[in-house]
């Protein structure tokens, strides 16, 4: 069998990583197995450890590649990205809280925020480990965002990313489409109705 290059190794790497950000966004860790993962990116588990040194290491790689999709969507409402679009319209922070407490958002884990699929998961780990590690790194990512955002103070964006996340959760945990869909309506005001 042929070896690959450098670079073919490299983006197997990325696909795995890729493929595991989104399966852990829709099942959970837990119930991604690396065999799973593997087969998703098209790869056989038997070259895993060429990539990675244990499970817990692709998991903290997939969670950090997580929170960078959300960073970078911040940052393309803020201008510090490649441009999304018009100027005109709602702020970068409307524009994000609306995005974040949208039925599209609820609806498709895999695609969202790791901080409401994966939060119980993370405060399970041990302290310390490369999971809880790369949450917490994520988490203040996500809180530097919403600074930048807000234009307020840290204490607010911790309040706000609170609420986001918390919507998010109960709004995909409640199995009435109506309470879930006024979760994410009661939310949305509060974060974007100036004295709310």
């Amino acid at each position: 069998m042929p070896r690959v290059s450098r670079a073919e190794a490299q983006q197997h790497r990325q696909q795995v990583i890729d493929e595991t950000s989104r399966l852990i966004r829709e099942k959970g860790a837990s119930q991604v197995s690396v065999p799973e993962a593997m087969a998703a990116a098209g790869l056989t588990h038997g070259g895993f450890y060429r990539h990675f040194s244990s499970k817990d290491d692709l998991v903290a790689q997939a969670l950090r590649a997580a929170f960078g999709e959300r960073r970078e969507a911040m940052d393309r409402l803020t201008g510090e990205g490649p441009a999304e679009g018009p100027e005109e319209g709602p702020s970068p922070r409307t524009e994000f809280v609306s995005r974040y407490l949208s039925t599209v958002h609820r609806d498709n884990p895999g695609g969202g925020c790791p901080a409401a699929t994966l939060g119980a998961e993370a405060a399970r780990a041990e302290p310390g480990s490369a999971v809880r590690t790369a949450f917490t790194a994520g988490l203040r990512d996500l809180v530097d965002g919403l600074q930048r955002l807000d234009g307020d103070g840290r204490e607010t964006a911790l309040a706000d990313l609170s609420t986001l996340v918390g919507a998010i959760l109960l709004a995909r945990a409640s199995d009435d489409a109506e309470l879930s869909e006024e979760i994410l309506t009661a939310a949305r005001h509060h974060l974007t109705t100036p004295g709310a």
